[in-house]
């Protein structure tokens, strides 16, 4: 009976060691599973963080690529506008300025004045005995032309008449230009006053004008104011022409 009592407590106990084992055992697994399911959803969490990480990233780098394109694009653009602009600012304004400069330089690019653009007539001074007219020229084409120096005027033949010299002092600080229908005046002394021998009585005279690189071709013939002038060619003398005769220049 001892025996049988000591088998069955030795049964019983080793029972449960056996039993204890297996719910350690069976312990052991669950923590592993769980530790390995925790493991797996952390990977699984830091797989998807890393995936929204590279996204987030993905999304920083296109937005600072589509960035840079467009403020390429806009720069490209803009500038391509502003060089337009600037051009177009500086073709308009050279334009403008040229334009404007152009048309302050037209005495600078109108023609000289040739025998044919102008008309000239003499009219006495008031003043006696006569000892000065005064000769205007008339612009009577149909385009502004530049009047050149001073009248080359001929109290006589042109082949053997004296030449009328200009008084210097004169001389316009520019070139007198005309428009169409435009005067411009020259004082010219042609005797010291009253009567002398070698006063000749003058019905008409001949007035050449000049071209960039001298004398011009072709001669007017100015009538003389009525009654006729008495010239004394030593003494004759020509202003240049002017817009107006002025005092001081245009007296001598």
């Amino acid at each position: 009976m001892r025996t049988h009592h000591k088998s069955t407590v030795l049964a019983a106990a080793a029972l449960t060691v056996l039993s204890l084992g297996l719910t350690a055992c069976g312990g052991t697994d669950t923590g592993a599973k769980d530790a390995g399911s925790a493991g797996a959803s952390q990977q699984a969490a830091g797989a998807v963080d890393s995936g929204a990480g590279a996204a987030d990233g993905a999304d920083q780098t296109s937005a600072k690529s589509g960035s840079g394109s467009t403020g390429g694009s806009t720069g490209g653009s803009t500038g391509g506008s502003t060089a337009t602009g600037g051009t177009g600012g500086k073709g308009s304004t050279a334009g403008s300025t040229a334009g404007g400069s152009t048309g302050g330089k037209t005495s600078a690019k109108a023609p000289a004045c040739a025998y044919g653009d102008v008309k000239v007539t003499a009219k006495k001074a008031d003043e006696v005995p006569t000892e000065h007219i005064v000769l205007t020229a008339t612009n009577t084409s149909g385009s502004a032309c530049t009047l050149l120096e001073y009248p080359l005027i001929a109290f006589g033949p042109i082949q053997t008449a004296k030449d009328v010299p200009a008084v210097a002092k004169s001389k316009p600080a520019a070139p007198i230009v005309l428009k169409p229908g435009a005067p411009a005046y020259a004082n010219v002394r042609v005797a010291l006053g009253g009567a002398h021998e070698d006063n000749k009585v003058v019905k008409s005279f001949n007035v050449n004008l000049f071209a960039p690189e001298g004398p011009a071709e072709g001669s007017i013939v100015v009538n003389a104011p009525a009654g006729g002038l008495a010239v004394d060619e030593a003494a004759a003398k020509t202003g240049y022409w002017t817009y107006e005769l002025r005092n001081g220049a245009d007296e001598f």
